[in-house]
């Protein structure tokens, strides 16, 4: 059976793993949003920053992008992201039933927000989001880039997020 991994943040933009397919997926039951501090990657504990996380809404649904790894490169890729993903344990690896563009329904390797985690700020108005994106800069560089990646990445593919826009284009007027 092939691995398959849903990406709705960064993934959509740097996978950091060879994609053997890739399809525009939706998720039923998750929103994507800003509700996790970010102390690693896009912030410090001294100055948290937001990046996304799967938040569980029983009537939400997320589209982003299912990545099919190559045969061969599960175990690799697996490794890998938890590396990535799980490197403050803010996030739980679950596996989802996800639907493909073209009507297939398959299982999805993605992480969703632990919401009992200390990092969890589920719920946070967009302009407080947009001020604390506008300020952070972690290990993998300003918060503000991950925001503009991502907001780039899925208006690229067609997938609409509102609250992305909004936050990207106040973000853009906080740092002007």
């Amino acid at each position: 059976m092939a691995l398959w991994v849903f990406g709705y943040g960064s993934l959509v933009w740097n996978p950091g793993f060879e994609v053997k397919e890739q399809a525009i997926a939706t998720l039923h039951g998750f929103a994507r949003s800003f509700c996790m501090h970010s102390i690693h990657h896009r912030g410090t504990v001294e100055n948290p920053g937001l990046v996304l996380a799967l938040d569980r809404h029983e009537d939400a649904l997320c589209q982003g992008v299912g990545l099919r790894v190559p045969e061969g490169n599960e175990d690799a890729v697996v490794a890998y992201l938890r590396e990535r993903e799980l490197i403050s344990s803010a996030y739980i690896e679950a596996t989802v039933d996800i639907a493909l563009a073209d009507g297939r329904e398959v299982r999805a390797l993605t992480y969703v927000m632990d919401t009992d985690h200390v990092q969890y700020c589920g719920g946070m108005a967009l302009e407080n989001q947009a001020r604390i994106i506008a300020g952070a800069v972690g290990d993998r560089g300003p918060n503000t880039e991950y925001l503009f990646n991502t907001a780039q990445h899925l208006g690229e593919l067609g997938i609409e997020d509102p609250d992305m826009d909004w936050l990207a284009a106040r973000v853009r007027d906080l740092v002007a």
